[in-house]
């Protein structure tokens, strides 16, 4: 489930339905699908979005998305740090960035037009919706791995228009999940 961060306030928010509640009071949509479908890991794109099809035609109809595909990056994807260049600066969209996440880790930065900057940690089973005209980053976590279907508006794709503000160079692009937050101390 995803991990929302809140550095300004040095605080995590961890539980589901308090990080679709903070997500929602700043416009982003969050969803954690349970259980995700059973699809092998080097299962073609194909047989991902048949195992998703209903939620993706749920998705195509609640908001006007066209077409669907999958995104695969790991360490070996070619030209991974050139495409990476693409997402880690802020910008923004003239559509909505939809992401379902099916294997792997992700970090969106959301600079909403109220409040701090916040980070968000998708993982397995997220399903973030970023609408359109939102300030954000993206980056991958440590292993550098997602795989995760997109949804489009455009069916030739959405183009950033970057802010050139820097305000990405303020944050690390440090993942978080309820597995790799540190122990807490024990209370006495």
């Amino acid at each position: 489930m995803a991990t929302l961060g809140i550095p300004e306030e040095n605080r995590m928010v961890i539980e589901c339905d308090a990080v679709r509640a903070y997500l929602a009071a700043i416009g982003i949509d969050y969803e954690h699908w349970e259980p995700a479908h059973a699809v092998p890991a080097n299962a073609a794109a194909t047989e991902v979005l048949a195992a998703y099809s209903a939620e993706i035609d749920r998705l195509k109809t609640r908001g006007g998305y066209l077409t669907a595909d999958v995104i695969d990056v790991s360490p070996a994807t070619p030209g991974l740090e050139a495409m990476l260049n693409k997402f880690n600066s802020e910008h923004w969209h003239d559509e909505d960035e939809v992401r379902f996440v099916i294997e792997g880790r992700g970090l969106f930065h959301i600079r909403p037009p109220q409040g701090p900057v916040v980070s968000i940690t998708v993982e397995a089973g997220d399903l973030i919706r970023v609408p359109r005209g939102t300030l954000h980053w993206f980056d991958l976590c440590q292993e550098r791995r997602i795989r995760a279907i997109r949804l489009f508006q455009d069916p030739s794709g959405w183009t950033p228009h970057y802010t050139g503000s820097d305000v990405d160079k303020n944050y690390q692009a440090v993942c978080f999940g309820p597995s790799y937050l540190p122990a807490q101390p024990a209370l006495s």
